[in-house]
């Protein structure tokens, strides 16, 4: 259509405008690098329980595997049942090269960057709106318009807009706010929350399962997003003064928003970002919540990337910090298995802890630098 082709034509413009003009070095944006580096020199290797990660190695084959670099791999994974942790790690240090994740900004190298947690929270709704049930979690509206710019033009390949038509023109889709009398999701609301804070934490964790009224239990799956930026309330608390960022994490969130309930629409609107759900019934209690891969994740050993520079996928090991104030490492094997509108950067991980108050106690604490190493066969090509 031609407003889709006029929108097009100003993303283009954009670009070319931001290339036309270079930028200092401490402007520039941030790049990934990749170097080889021995086993020996991933922190903790040695002491993981790396059987534990097995599961997760099997269920993203069953992807990988038809990458022609992954076959090898693939298909011994596929073969073989190891017995212990020692017998996993040498069979992947004969498959694979460690590769440490740097971000480049300039001259700047960096090894470091934030790992957060995120859980599958079990939320309390109902099919019909009441006094306790308020806050709406919606499907995918009729009106949501997406334009894949590659079928316009192929080096665009990837970009999508996000929008809707206001007459002849393209706009962007409703915020957040604009949600509350957006008259495109009028019928679209799969269920009614109890709770507005945990309602709007199940967008952020992706997916997650609700109880029923009726004693149903479902699950709720990321289906697609409103194209607004994600903003950080956490951020924006920080902002305001009401905390430091270094006091941001979920209970202190939850508990300023109990004690102040007259702006709980203020704090969460200012994340302008809304995600729509798909509805699923829950076969398995015991098998987590799907990830971008489109396979279950595995609690503690799926992580959620950012696709832009690191494989959607492969094997990882990560070194970070054991949530809770301990101090003490938290050192595994991990697999790149999601990602999350708020997950941007070469090193930047969201480790999934599972299911639950006690798999969100953790994730809410989550919050340390960390080190990234991309496990990739030997003798292929770096991604």
């Amino acid at each position: 259509m031609k407003t889709a082709k006029l929108c097009a034509l100003l993303f283009c413009a954009t670009l070319a405008a931001c290339v036309s003009h270079p930028r200092k070095a401490s402007d520039a944006a941030p790049t990934v690098r990749l170097e080889p580096v021995k086993w020996s020199k991933l922190p903790g290797w040695n002491a993981d329980d790396t059987l534990a990660a097995w599961p997760a190695l099997v269920s993203t084959c069953g992807v990988m595997g038809k990458r022609v670099e992954w076959q090898s791999f693939c298909g011994a994974v596929a073969a073989m049942s190891p017995m212990d942790g020692r017998f996993a790690r040498d069979f992947l240090e004969q498959q694979l090269t460690p590769y440490r994740v740097l971000r480049v900004t300039g001259r700047r190298r960096e090894t470091t960057g934030m790992i957060t947690g995120y859980f599958e929270p079990l939320l309390h709704g109902s099919r019909e709106r009441s006094e306790q049930f308020a806050t709406p979690l919606y499907s995918p509206p009729a009106d949501l318009l997406i334009v894949d710019l590659a079928s316009l033009y192929p080096e665009l390949k990837g970009k999508r807009v996000r929008g809707r038509l206001d007459g002849n023109k393209v706009v962007p889709y409703y915020t957040r706010a604009g949600t509350r009398e957006a008259p495109g999701l009028a019928g679209h609301e799969l269920v009614w929350i109890d709770n507005a804070l945990d309602a709007f934490m199940l967008e952020i964790q992706g997916s997650g399962r609700v109880q029923l009224t009726t004693g149903e239990t479902i699950r709720l799956q990321y289906a697609d997003q409103n194209g607004q930026p994600y903003r950080s309330i956490g951020r924006y608390l920080a902002d305001q003064g009401i905390m430091t960022l270094d006091q941001v994490n979920m209970p202190a969130i939850r508990a300023w928003l109990a004690a102040n309930p007259n702006r709980v629409n203020e704090v969460l609107d200012s994340n302008p970002s809304v995600v729509f759900f798909s509805e699923e019934t829950i076969a398995d209690p015991s098998i987590g919540p799907k990830g971008a891969q489109g396979l279950p994740l595995t609690a503690g050993r799926s992580i959620a990337i950012d696709p832009k520079f690191l494989p959607l996928g492969a094997p990882m090991f990560l070194s970070t910090t054991q949530p809770g104030g301990s101090g003490l490492p938290l050192q595994r094997l991990v697999v790149a298995q999601d990602t999350g509108g708020a997950i941007r950067g070469p090193i930047r991980a969201d480790l999934f802890f599972g299911f639950g108050p006690d798999a969100g106690s953790q994730a809410g604490m989550m919050k340390y630098d960390g080190e990234m190493w991309v496990l990739w066969p030997k003798g292929a090509p770096p991604p």
